[in-house]
């Protein structure tokens, strides 16, 4: 029984540790890396009511960058491995629900501080080697925006505790913030290791119980979650991890009275299908299922005349090429006035030269692989494309090769035609596309980057002038879900830029923030009157008195 008004801590985003030659962090992620590398027998299962759940269905694990390595295997279930999840999700909520809130937020407080400490070298090492991730990467991923969602949520857990209504006299009023009835079904990306781990979490933070598909190239350090959740204490049960063919799931899942959630980062194209599939089930649930989705991205940089050549340059490096351009809001569109582009053409060509790519056990590598040989060929025949178009022209990199891993080159394309098919669909790689518009159109370009895409999620400006700062903000206000004024549009902080975006970006429910949270309760109003009345007249009854 709670007895006392409890204050969770006030979160600090966790700082990005260096990773500098000579650092003790360097030499334990480095060490990690190693014994996570050459362990033997690696056999990941799924994690269903608390038990682990193995088949004999084994998936090899590879790191992209180094493929022909085999760092273990983990367990592939069916539809009834679903269904168990399910069932003991619905068993675990009798008690998890009813758990008070600051109990709940001190488990993933725990799992927070067992990430900043004994468990940030496994982490990291595991993305670096699952996902292909350099080690800066990897730090301000699975490290630092974890620890932060999990202590952010915590404390908006707390501020939505204290949103209670008004009361008048002799009555009481209060809010309470119940879970959803039923489970909630998260699906998660293999490109952030805190997104896989977050949308479990902060769906269960809320006293919900969840069932937790990741992707199957991210199950390596989704294995690492799964040990930080158990050993911060969450209940049997709460979270359930399962790897299945998605249809598989689906068919569950979807079909299911009980569901009542999805919470969901990945593919606008997926994205569409599943909420389809809720639509033409609607019927069968006991409640409406909240939708919440974070999807594509065709993200901008938009330079204005007044710009910086060096900043403009930079952003679009960074923004870019960053994790091979595997961000849902990596830069891939460009628009660069005609008066700066000779000379960013020089300082991109010059930048771009002294990339590093190889594997990110070697630090001084700032690329590594993309995640698959899926990825690895659609993105080619983008490149492959480009060869044989009048519009359009490779003016660095563009060189691919996977012979020992996934390994594409920054890619910068140049056309003269802003409807080139670069600069509108999602690549999902290391591949910039730039259009030279003429000085003096820059309102007109403007409505070019509004509407050339699907998709809303973020976009840049770069510009000294303040007028074209302001202009440009409100012209593209539903263009991007994340603004980014003289910086790259990638890097999100919790806490600090809460991330999404709409149109084909997604439901823009904001991760990272108290919207997102308030999507996984459903409030219940409690009026209490303290004298109540005794008679059902009113006085407006009463007869005039002559």
């Amino acid at each position: 029984m709670a007895n006392g008004r409890f204050n969770i801590p006030y979160p600090i985003n966790e700082p990005v540790l260096s990773y500098g030659p000579g650092s003790q962090e360097r030499a334990d992620v480095l060490a990690s890396y190693r014994k996570l590398y050459n362990q033997k027998n690696l056999d990941i299962p799924m994690y269903i009511g608390g038990k682990e759940v193995r088949t004999d269905r084994k998936i090899p694990m590879s790191p992209p960058h180094d493929h022909q390595h085999v760092l273990g295997h983990f367990n592939y279930g069916d539809e009834s491995h679903v269904k168990d999840a399910i069932d003991a999700a619905m068993e675990a909520r009798k008690a998890w629900s009813a758990m008070p809130w600051h109990e709940r937020a001190a488990i993933f407080l725990k799992a927070a501080d067992l990430v900043a400490g004994p468990y940030r070298a496994k982490i990291n090492a595991a993305t670096m080697l699952a996902q292909s991730k350099n080690v800066f990467q990897a730090e301000v991923d699975a490290a630092c925006e974890y620890i932060d969602f999990l202590r952010f949520n915590a404390y908006y857990l707390q501020e939505i505790q204290e949103i209670q209504p008004d009361s008048l006299d002799g009555v009481w009023n209060r809010m309470e913030y119940r879970p959803l009835e039923g489970f909630v079904f998260a699906i998660t990306p293999f490109n952030f290791t805190a997104i896989a781990g977050n949308l479990c979490a902060s769906a269960a933070l809320m006293g919900n119980v969840v069932v937790w598909k990741p992707a199957d190239t991210q199950v390596f350090s989704a294995q690492v979650l799964m040990e930080v959740f158990q050993e911060a204490g969450l209940p049997p049960g709460v979270i359930n991890m399962v790897t299945c063919e998605g249809p598989d799931a689906g068919n569950v899942v979807f079909k299911h009275p009980d569901f009542s959630g999805l919470h969901f980062t990945g593919s606008t194209k997926v994205f569409r299908h599943l909420w389809k599939e809720i639509g033409d089930n609607i019927a069968k649930y006991k409640t409406y299922p909240r939708i919440v989705g974070e999807t594509g991205g065709k993200d901008f940089v938009l330079a204005h005349h007044s710009a910086d050549v060096r900043e403009v340059v930079t952003g679009l490096i960074r923004g870019s090429f960053e994790f091979q351009g595997q961000k849902c809001s990596a830069a891939s569109r460009a628009y660069i006035p005609q008066n700066m582009w000779d000379e960013v053409q020089s300082e991109l060509i010059k930048d771009i030269a002294t990339i590093n790519i190889g594997s990110p056990e070697d630090l001084g590598n700032f690329m590594t692989a993309v995640i698959d040989k899926n990825a690895f060929d659609r993105i080619k025949s983008y490149i492959d494309d480009v060869q044989t178009a009048e519009d359009a022209e490779i003016i660095i990199g563009g060189g691919c090769d996977d012979s020992k891993g996934y390994f594409i080159e920054p890619t910068v394309i140049v056309t003269s035609n802003p409807y080139f098919k670069t600069m509108v669909q999602e690549i999902f790689g290391p591949v910039l596309t730039i259009f030279v518009y003429p000085t003096d159109e820059f309102e007109s370009i403007m409505d070019t980057v509004d509407s050339t895409s699907e998709y809303a999620l973020t976009g840049a400006i770069f510009a000294k002038d303040r007028y074209a700062v302001n202009l440009a903000t409100k012209r593209l206000e539903n263009a991007a879900g994340n603004f980014y004024v003289n910086d790259k549009p990638t890097g999100a902080a919790v806490g600090q830029q809460p991330f999404g975006g709409a149109r084909g970006s997604g439901t823009n429910d904001k991760a990272g923030s108290v919207l997102n949270l308030l999507r996984w309760v459903s409030p219940r109003t409690i009026k209490e009157t303290l004298v109540p009345a005794k008679d059902y007249k009113y006085p407006f009854l009463e007869k005039d008195i002559d």
